[in-house]
């Protein structure tokens, strides 16, 4: 920021001049309207505190219109949407972190705890204290929310999972009697043979195997299994 120095000379400091928003825009207001400054230092605050509550609003619409998609896109159970839903956390802790004592401190300044506030702008801090209030208690919310859309991609994965399973295992069911069929009848012992001739052999294994697949598909149907 730009200082003053003791002999009233402007110095130059960093380059991030006034990286507030707030900050910035109650200097322009500052110039352009003197009586602000004649208000006294309590409403100057009150003007900073304002517009820093006001800068919330964008930032949680934003949050509020992430969570709106991570809702829809949580239970298709696509891998990407997991890394999503954990920074989106971390960003909702962050906000929590930073708004709860924020809330507290000016609850103090609308309950007229120092001396130098008014009746007038306690009135003042009350309206941005319930600004920020609500705000705690979207951030609250929107934890709650993000903590059931995890859960959400979670059973999601899980019944993914769980019909992937389901048909190994219907797979496997099927193939195991076809593996004893085909282990017997490729020893190398005499086995009794069916009707026809050798070359007959091999059709009526693949027959059996066929029956037995319709077979079990068929009670798979009828218990409801697939």
């Amino acid at each position: 920021m730009r200082v003053l120095d003791e002999a009233g000379r402007r110095v130059a400091a960093a380059p991030d001049d006034y990286p507030e928003p707030s900050i910035g825009r109650l200097r322009e207001m500052c110039d352009q309207h003197e009586r602000i400054l004649s208000e006294g230092p309590v409403a100057l605050l009150h003007r900073i505190v304002d517009g820093m509550v006001d800068n919330y609003r964008p930032a949680i619409e934003e949050l509020e219109n992430r969570l709106d998609k991570l809702e829809t896109l949580a239970f298709t159970g696509q891998e990407h949407i997991i890394r999503q839903i954990i920074r989106l956390k971390r960003e909702l802790g962050a906000l929590r972190r930073v708004i709860m004592p924020q809330r507290d401190i000016i609850g103090r300044l609308a309950r007229r705890e120092f001396a130098a506030i008014s009746d007038e702008l306690a009135f003042r801090f009350r309206d941005v204290y319930d600004h920020m209030a609500r705000y705690a208690d979207e951030a609250m919310l929107f934890q709650d929310r993000v903590t059931g859309i995890l859960e959400g991609y979670l059973s999601a994965i899980s019944n993914r999972l769980n019909r992937i399973m389901k048909v190994l295992t219907v797979v496997s069911t099927i193939v195991l009697p076809m593996t004893v069929l085909t282990g017997l009848w490729g020893m190398n012992v005499p086995l009794p043979h069916l009707a026809g001739g050798d070359a007959a052999q091999f059709w009526w294994v693949v027959g059996i195997m066929g029956a037995i697949t319709a077979v079990m598909l068929g009670i798979f149907r009828w218990n409801e299994w697939i």
